[in-house]
């Protein structure tokens, strides 16, 4: 019995290294267009329900100057939250359409009521939870300055 690495072994190594990286280099993203000046219409963005109420993404691309801009809406049912405290690098806006909430910004919930603006600054602890009778609905965007989307983490939970 003979014991090493034949020509066979090798050659089955190398075919399997070229699979492998064959199906990596097809798995990844196409990268998204860079956004031109556009309008996005309140009808056309699909309605997604949720156990708190509903979204809507509106985009998530590169623009100019941006790694990414993201922004979505989300219709927040009363008495409950979006999602338990959290922070990550990017920074965003809240902007409130209609509703009551209450955001926590540095620390400390504030009562915020519809045409209030929010910012959250990076890796700050925040969250929004509607305190109102009514639904709740707003726009959030955020950007991922260039170099940070290489950087962003999922986002941490955090406690206030």
């Amino acid at each position: 019995m003979r014991v090493g690495i034949t020509m066979r072994d090798v050659l089955v190594a190398v075919v399997a290294a070229g699979a492998t990286l064959g199906i990596v280099a097809s798995a990844q993203e196409t990268p998204a267009p860079i956004l031109k000046s556009t309008v996005f219409d309140w009808n056309s963005w699909p309605v997604r329900n949720t156990d708190v109420g509903q979204s809507r993404q509106v985009v998530r691309q590169p623009t100019l100057t941006l790694d990414e801009l993201e922004m979505h809406v989300t219709t927040l049912k009363p008495g409950l939250a979006s999602h338990p405290p959290h922070k990550h690098t990017n920074e965003e806006l809240l902007i409130l359409k209609e509703g009551t909430l209450e955001a926590l910004v540095d620390g400390q919930w504030k009562k915020v009521g519809p045409g209030s603006i929010v910012f959250q600054a990076s890796n700050s602890c925040h969250g929004v939870r509607n305190v109102g009778t009514t639904p709740a609905t707003y726009h959030i965007v955020n950007w991922s300055s260039p170099g940070k989307l290489k950087t962003n983490g999922p986002a941490v939970s955090c406690t206030p």
